[in-house]
């Protein structure tokens, strides 16, 4: 699995991510490890912010919109419109915290449930922060007992550390493509990406003179 920022044209498919879950779980710090390699205290997100990443899973290159949301109960009408055609979509809790695991099955599925539009979605759950391994109070076991029950994949990671950051992405990608339906789309939003962008370049063409 490789990473590549290169041409915005130079991808075969096309798919928009979305990172849900309480604030303070890591969700930022997830995205920007995995986009940049660099991990470091960040302010929560206000509202949405979004990031692009290009990587080759599978033989195919990708281009991943992935959109991080606020956790904060103020910002959730906000996002609500941002899970809309979302082809995977990521919950993420702090292995630390008990509360924002919970909320993953009180709050958060409930809300998936409500706005993702695509029935076909990929959903992962992603317990963060498994190098505070002596503060743990969620275990891996009952991670993997939620996944199954809510049904999605599952991953523990380190955004610190960087300990399984790029296997989330790519193997939510791996499972996208996988299914008919999402890679049809996934085609469909290049082609449209590329048609608007030769529609923009192309002159419009003038009447001559007599």
């Amino acid at each position: 699995m490789g990473s590549s920022g290169q041409g915005q044209s130079n991808y075969d498919l096309s798919f928009k991510i979305l990172l849900i879950g309480d604030s303070a779980v890591g969700k930022s710090s997830l995205l920007v490890s995995f986009i940049s390699n660099v991990v470091d205290d960040l302010s929560p997100t206000v509202g949405v912010d979004f990031k692009i990443k290009f990587l080759t899973v599978g033989g195919k290159k990708l281009k991943l919109t992935i959109w991080d949301t606020a956790g904060q109960e103020r910002f959730r009408t906000l996002t609500s419109s941002y899970y809309r055609g979302a082809h995977g979509i990521i919950l993420v809790y702090d292995v630390t915290r008990r509360d924002t695991f919970t909320n993953l099955s009180d709050v958060w599925a409930k809300e998936l449930e409500l706005y993702s539009t695509n029935e076909h979605c990929l959903k992962m759950l992603v317990g963060n922060k498994v190098d505070k391994e002596s503060e743990r109070v969620v275990s891996r076991e009952e991670g993997m007992s939620l996944a199954k029950e809510l049904g999605c994949l599952f991953l523990e990671c380190s955004a610190r550390t960087r300990e399984n950051v790029e296997q989330c992405f790519a193997e939510l990608a791996l499972k996208i493509m996988d299914v008919p339906r999402l890679l049809e789309e996934g085609s469909t939003v290049k082609r449209n990406i590329l048609k608007q962008k030769q529609e923009r370049q192309t002159p419009p063409s003038g009447g001559c003179c007599s």
